[in-house]
């Protein structure tokens, strides 16, 4: 049995906080990087070579990548051989991101209640996700969510004969509907499988899977690839401005379903996917 004091959970989410909000990841430096050499569109070019220099700025003045700091989802893998010690862990976790988003100078965009719009003024309280695995380590992923994106996100009950399909369809709706609103290009997170809920938070961790790591199911694989270059063609391009680069990644996360149904949730993101990710 290992001992974790919450103080140390507070300490890693204040600071995964800050660099999620500050620097993107390896592989979505990489995919922009590509993305402006492989345009087709002068102003699509344009565009993303604004967004390269805004990461660049972001770093070096150690400013947020986007004003919209987000959302902090948390989501902890907890093995069962851990005793967490302290405070409660879900107020441990709203502390880290308390503190997080006042010393990072965070924008704080959470409301009390959905209808009254009171903002609590220190971004939480948190989304948490907790599941229990084996093991004696904590593993925590947070990942700022932006409303711009957020609000553009689908789910569909399809039925079990709609098939691959079906399922291109519903994509493709969900990001031509989308457009420009989502800040293209896009990273698309999709969660196939489980029941209503479930496949939202599918969709949800996809999007913090590294876009170089594909399923480790080949038909899920292909369908992954097939469907960024669907996509692509719809020609919504960087800003929705037109171009081939509509998104940098697409992700499929899937689950065991009911005979009688395939639900299919997209959580899209803009070109600002933020993720950050320690083992305790």
């Amino acid at each position: 049995m290992r001992t974790i004091h919450t103080d140390e959970i507070i300490k890693n989410i204040k600071e995964m906080c800050m660099e999620a909000n500050l620097y993107l990841t390896d592989d979505m430096k990489q995919r922009l990087k590509k993305a402006g050499e492989e345009e087709t569109s002068v102003l699509g070019r344009q565009i993303l070579g604004q967004l390269q220099e805004n990461m660049e700025i972001a770093d070096a003045d150690q400013i947020p990548i986007c004003q919209d700091t987000g959302m902090a989802i948390v989501f902890l893998n907890i093995g069962q051989d851990v005793h967490i010690e302290g405070m409660a862990l879900k107020d441990a976790v709203n502390e880290g991101v308390r503190q997080g988003y006042a010393e990072g100078y965070l924008r704080k965009s959470i409301v009390k209640d959905p209808l009254i719009r009171e903002n609590t003024k220190d971004n939480t309280p948190a989304v948490i996700h907790i599941d229990i695995v084996p093991g004696e380590d904590v593993e925590i992923t947070v990942a700022p969510k932006g409303f711009g994106s957020e609000n553009m996100s689908r789910i569909f009950m399809l039925k079990p004969a709609d098939g691959v399909e079906g399922i291109k369809k519903s994509v493709l709706e969900a990001v031509r509907d989308a457009g420009p609103n989502a800040c293209p290009p896009m990273v698309i997170g999709v969660g196939l499988g489980g029941s209503f809920e479930k496949a939202a938070l599918l969709a949800k961790k996809a999007l913090t899977r590294n876009l170089d790591q594909e399923s480790e199911y080949p038909h899920i694989a292909k369908l992954e690839k097939e469907l960024l270059e669907e996509v692509n063609d719809l020609g919504i391009g960087p800003g929705g401005f037109g171009g081939n680069t509509t998104a940098l990644g697409l992700n499929i996360e899937t689950y065991p379903t009911h005979i009688a149904g395939m639900p299919l949730a997209v959580n899209i993101c803009c070109h600002v996917n933020r993720h950050a990710h320690r083992v305790l």
